[in-house]
């Protein structure tokens, strides 16, 4: 029995997780309520080691250390660009560990004790699906492999067969807990975790991702009830239930459901475009014809996307909007949902710069305004404010809320070339007699406007 001043203490680690995910839902209070999350994890690792008095403390605080030393690191040189990479390889590390120590408890489980078996075999299968799903997730994001749907004939009957597999072992395992059983149920999840994620491709990614946050969230939870654990209990299914809330959440935002985003490929509706380069005619101007529409309209709204973060380019964006505003112009940063490669990362990206949070506003709140707007500058942003989503069934985007930029009187688009945004198809608005584009590097180009809107 764990002393009562231990339980308080991990009473108190809970509450700053809890405390911690509210103030994560605000760009405000985030900075915070991240610092909350880790002074929670550091007291809950300090008091277990001190009531626990684990065997073996040299082994462990040397795993300890390399892995709070690789995680510092990683986070600190991590490009904000590749956030997503971070957090699908950090979710993953997570579920594997999990499933690993699942197995390592499965010989302190007895015949009879079902519900510690049942909770054994759901943390390795389920951790080794999320590992393995996590690290796929990984690799086409860092683009070590193709970022777009994998698919081959007999996937959906190896998938099923996966499954029905996996549902066999934890029955046989939780009837027989031996170790060889849990260790061929690892197997086959680290299958069906590959088979689950393959099908998964473009702005579809992310979304996964989060999917496989709530599984390591879960794992964990069931993990705490093989330990014994209270704390781990509460942090899990904390993490499982955040998981699945951002899941639906960004899932609606895409207008899709879960189900048609992880098997929308084996039925031909993913969103896999030709990724082709189109070679349309399109309206192109210079830096001083940008700037002139620019300085002297009165409503300018930015809309600012992942092209952005490539070039890193937001402190420049941030002073070009000061200069304009300086004019008199009125600005506004319109953020999708799902704007960058997961949510809240144009928040934090221009945060980094110092752009005000009361410029940055959500898609439902800045919509209307669109047609009483002047300019609209989009900022390595594509699907996002693709009108296909909106007026064309064939369309894999269909259904997907956008930002109405169409509707405002003129459009510009800084874009690299012709090549379609990240679900992979042309966008219309492209071609709008009242779109202008200014090919190059959004930084370069952004670096070019604000010399030219100060000379203007």
């Amino acid at each position: 029995m764990i002393a009562t001043w231990a339980q308080i203490g991990y009473l108190v680690s809970a509450v700053c997780f809890i405390v911690a995910l509210k103030a994560l839902s605000s760009p405000r209070t985030a900075r915070t309520g991240n610092l909350l999350g880790a002074a929670g994890a550091v007291l809950a690792v300090l008091i277990t080691f001190i009531a626990y008095k684990p065997h073996h403390l040299v082994p462990i605080l040397i795993a300890l250390v390399i892995g709070a030393v690789g995680g510092a690191i990683g986070s600190r040189r991590v490009q904000m660009t590749h956030m997503p990479q971070l957090v699908a390889l950090f979710n993953g590390v997570g579920g594997g560990a999990a499933a690993l120590v699942a197995l390592m408890e499965l010989g302190e489980v007895e015949s009879g004790e079902t519900v510690a078996a049942i909770a054994t075999a759901f943390t390795i299968v389920v951790g080794a699906i999320s590992f393995s799903g996590s690290i796929v997730t990984f690799a086409k994001l860092q683009e070590l492999m193709t970022t777009r749907p994998v698919t081959f004939p007999g996937l959906p009957v190896l998938f099923v067969a996966g499954i029905l597999g996996a549902i066999a072992l934890s029955g046989w395992l939780v009837s027989d807990p031996r170790v060889w059983v849990g260790v061929l149920l690892c197997l086959v999840g680290l299958a069906v975790g590959v088979m689950l994620v393959l099908p998964v491709g473009g702005a579809d990614v992310p979304i996964v991702i989060s999917l496989l946050n709530a599984f390591t969230g879960l794992t964990v939870a069931a993990g705490g009830y093989v330990l014994g654990n209270t704390l781990l209990l509460v942090a899990g299914t904390l993490v499982g239930a955040a998981g699945t809330l951002l899941t639906k959440l960004m899932a609606d935002a895409m207008g899709r459901s879960v189900f048609n985003i992880l098997f929308g490929a084996v039925r031909g509706g993913s969103t896999l475009g030709a990724g082709t380069v189109s070679d349309r005619p399109v309206i192109s101007g210079g830096a001083q014809d940008v700037a002139i529409l620019l300085a002297y309209a009165q409503r300018v709204i930015i809309v600012p996307g992942y092209g952005l973060a490539v070039a890193q380019a937001q402190h420049t964006l941030r002073e070009l909007v000061e200069v304009l505003q300086g004019r008199g112009v009125k600005v506004d940063y319109a953020i999708h949902p799902v704007a960058g490669r997961m949510p809240g990362h144009m928040n934090v990206l221009l945060a980094e710069a110092q752009v005000p949070y009361d410029q940055l506003r959500e898609m439902d709140e800045i919509n209307p305004d669109f047609k009483a707007t002047d300019v609209v500058l989009v900022v390595g942003a594509n699907d996002v404010v693709n009108p296909a989503a909106r007026n064309t069934p064939s369309a894999p985007i269909y259904g997907m809320p956008i930002l109405n930029a169409d509707e405002a009187q003129r459009v510009i688009f800084l874009k690299r070339s012709m090549r379609p945004g990240f679900a992979g198809i042309e966008n219309e608005l492209l071609y709008d007699p009242r779109t202008t584009l200014l090919f190059g590097d959004a930084k370069d180009s952004l670096t070019k406007l604000l010399a030219a809107v100060k000379t203007v």
